[in-house]
């Protein structure tokens, strides 16, 4: 029997409401006890902002009065740049307490989400495993076709000194969490918090309760503040695009278009084992799987947003003959707290800034990365494509000494590696399901 912790409003309107899924709003029942708020964020014109910037220094490079335009640019993309940044830390410690309490609540809902959650603990491992051997071997058979020179000129000097495996250990555990916090070590940080949100967990109802609502309020009020900052996106993005054209001419457009291809293959790794799952785990019939998935796809890439998806996906669980019961429970989990793509994608967007900059990258790194990457995509799963790119991406790239500055820019092409990220997400959440079904039964 499945049992459903009140963390999750899963309910029978589920099977009313997935009749007709089509242009209805978000189901109710991926809803958590911790709402996020709601941030409009100006996707076109942050767009509009990247094309017109690189255009821009595209036509006064070659001009002499590129440098003075290029003095006056630059300080504003690094303004908006440090106000990005500020938010980044108590973001993560509250997104990350709220997102193991959920985790622990799941843990407690029965043998079909202990089931699944081994399934989400593996696929998250794989893909960044995966995507820490295949990113930079991609970028060995085809370079970045930008002079990574480019970027590194005016940036502050960032001599990073590669720690060896013993030093490594010892830097997991900060004797200083406020000195920590203070040095962006992001790693001992995410530790910290993972630390910290477990034992909130294990805390009488009361205090739990306490903690747990001073969290989703710090959360939300740093969200506040990152939708205010991302409102200006469009005036920093064109600022950061107009900086670097000057100095890469056209070269920037290539170097983006590559960019896009090199994280979305990661995307696509992660979809094809999803289908792996379905075809070995479930036992499902391949033009089966991928008939009945298929509505759901088309709602991922049209919406780019998996809990948007979740009736559709319902309806495809129905199609592959899941039982109802479980459908109706393990996707609205799967929506809740998992979100397949992350550690691979995030971690290759990392990657990719790394060679982008001439940034060294050691075995010890890379680990640091993976696990900041693993533990950062707990927290983030209910945020929108832009936030969870700058929430999930800058602590990985503070973990691994990889500097932001670019990052900022390419959150305004976040939007066509999302599609990506959201049609695996969905499609690996069918086949989980779908497995997890067949454990059952």
């Amino acid at each position: 029997m499945i049992k459903a912790d009140n963390c999750f409003l899963v309910s029978a309107r589920l099977s009313h409401e997935r009749q007709g899924w089509k242009g209805k709003k978000l189901n109710r029942s991926a809803k958590t006890r911790f709402p996020l708020v709601n941030i409009k964020l100006p996707i076109a014109l942050t767009f509009a902002g990247l094309l017109s910037g690189l255009l821009f220094g595209i036509a006064v490079s070659g001009i002499g009065l590129a440098d003075i335009i290029n003095s006056w640019i630059e300080p504003v993309g690094d303004l908006w740049l440090r106000a990005l940044q500020m938010t980044i830390i108590p973001l993560i410690a509250a997104l990350l307490v709220l997102g193991t309490a959920q985790l622990t609540a799941a843990a407690k809902a029965g043998a079909a989400a202990k089931r699944m959650l081994l399934f989400i603990f593996v696929v998250l491992v794989l893909g960044g495993v995966f995507s820490a051997v295949a990113t930079p071997k991609l970028l060995t058979v085809f370079p970045i076709p930008i002079d990574p020179s480019i970027f590194l000129e005016g940036m502050p000097d960032r001599l990073q000194q590669i720690p060896s495996l013993p030093d490594f250990l010892t830097s997991l555990f900060a004797p200083n969490i406020i000195a920590a916090a203070a040095q962006s070590a992001m790693l001992p940080l995410t530790v910290f918090f993972l630390v910290f949100a477990l034992a909130v967990t294990q805390l009488p109802d009361a205090q739990n309760q306490i903690l747990l609502s001073f969290f989703h309020a710090l959360a939300n009020s740093m969200l506040k503040i990152i939708g205010w900052v991302l409102s200006m996106a469009p005036i920093g993005v064109f600022s950061l695009a107009a900086a670097v054209s000057i100095k890469a001419g056209g070269g920037a457009f290539t170097a983006l278009t590559h960019y896009i291809l090199i994280v979305s293959s990661m995307g696509v790794a992660v979809l094809v084992g999803a289908y792996l799952i379905a075809l070995i785990f479930a036992r499902v019939d391949f033009y089966s799987f991928v008939s009945s998935a298929l509505p759901a796809q088309t709602v991922a890439v049209s919406t780019q947003s998996s809990l948007a998806s979740l009736p559709a996906m319902l309806d495809s669980a129905e199609r592959l003959g899941i039982k109802q019961s479980i459908s109706e429970f393990v996707l609205p989990l799967a929506v809740a707290i998992f979100r397949a793509t992350s550690p691979a994608m995030n971690f290759a967007v990392v990657v990719y800034v790394a060679y982008l900059t001439g940034t060294e990258i050691s075995y010890a790194t890379i680990i640091a990365g993976l696990g900041t990457a693993f533990i950062i995509s707990i927290g983030s799963v209910s945020l929108p494509g832009s936030i969870s790119f700058v929430v999930s991406t800058g602590p990985i790239a503070l973990a691994m000494g990889v500097p932001l500055e670019p990052l900022a820019l390419l959150v305004a092409v976040e939007m066509l590696p999302d599609i990506v990220r959201t049609v695996g997400n969905v499609t690996m959440n069918l086949a989980i399901t779908s497995a997890v079904d067949r454990l059952e039964r």
